[in-house]
């Protein structure tokens, strides 16, 4: 049974993935209007019709904006922690499954593994999504790699990655001091290099494709995370891809 995932847009301007196997697809995070995602899922030749439910990170609006509005729409449940449940205010507004960020559950034919992470959110989760065959990791919207999180993400057949900035990009950009201060601190988002050092300090041997996601528009360019992801492999930057803003990634097939 095959595994696979595309994005419908990433960055700090909206952010959704989908993930199939199966009869199964679901939806991560819907970062936009949900005019703007049903169009973006029409892109990648599904209809909102085919979501089994939408999994949610965390509560911030790059995450959530279109999130219930969405599922209302499409009588599709929304799934996430209590933490984030109790933070988003009109969560109670759809269909709501509560996740346990220390337990595994499936949707499907779909098991999915979530993971705590540190960014400054109510309770924050990333997740691994798998198929009983292979592995698709993303991990996004952390400030940095714990040792827990290195397990958790060894042995992936697939990463969707965080490289939101270039730490110089950033100090001399135009976000005004606290949000550098935010978004660089242990509580913000993965720079190239942390993502770089994720990748040099865990098992990789099963990694077939690695995805640079949530690249920073001011703070970064695709050029630099490509870079830093295939030192981190040591593979060549043409094999890294990057989800864009507007554009997201095509379907790609895991394992």
């Amino acid at each position: 049974m095959k595994l696979r995932f595309s994005y419908l847009g990433s960055g700090s301007r909206g952010n959704a993935a989908l993930i199939e196997s199966g009869d199964t697809c679901v939806m991560l995070d819907c970062g936009f209007s949900a005019k703007e995602t049903e169009k973006r899922i029409r892109r990648l030749k599904r209809r909102p019709g085919d979501i089994a439910a939408v999994v949610i990170t965390h509560e911030h609006g790059d995450h959530v904006a279109g999130a219930v509005r969405f599922a209302r729409r499409h009588d599709i449940e929304l799934w996430m922690t209590p933490g984030t449940c109790a933070a988003l205010r009109d969560a109670h507004l759809a269909k709501l499954r509560l996740v346990n960020c220390h337990e595994t559950f499936s949707i499907g034919d779909l098991q999915i593994e979530p993971t705590p992470v540190p960014h400054d959110a109510r309770e924050p989760c990333q997740y691994v999504f798998g198929n009983g065959a292979h592995r698709l990791g993303i991990l996004t919207d952390t400030g940095h790699i714990s040792a827990h999180m290195l397990k958790v993400y060894q042995g992936c057949d697939a990463l969707a990655l965080e490289c939101n900035h270039a730490p110089d990009m950033l100090a001399a950009g135009p976000y005004p001091a606290h949000l550098k201060e935010r978004v660089g601190c242990n509580y913000g988002h993965l720079s190239n290099q942390q993502a770089a050092d994720m990748l040099d300090n865990m098992d990789c041997s099963s990694l077939t494709q690695i995805v640079g996601v949530h690249l920073s528009e001011k703070n970064n360019e695709p050029e630099l995370a490509r870079a830093a992801l295939a030192g981190g492999l040591g593979c060549e930057a043409s094999e890294v891809q990057i989800a864009d803003q507007q554009d997201g990634l095509d379907w790609r097939d895991v394992g």
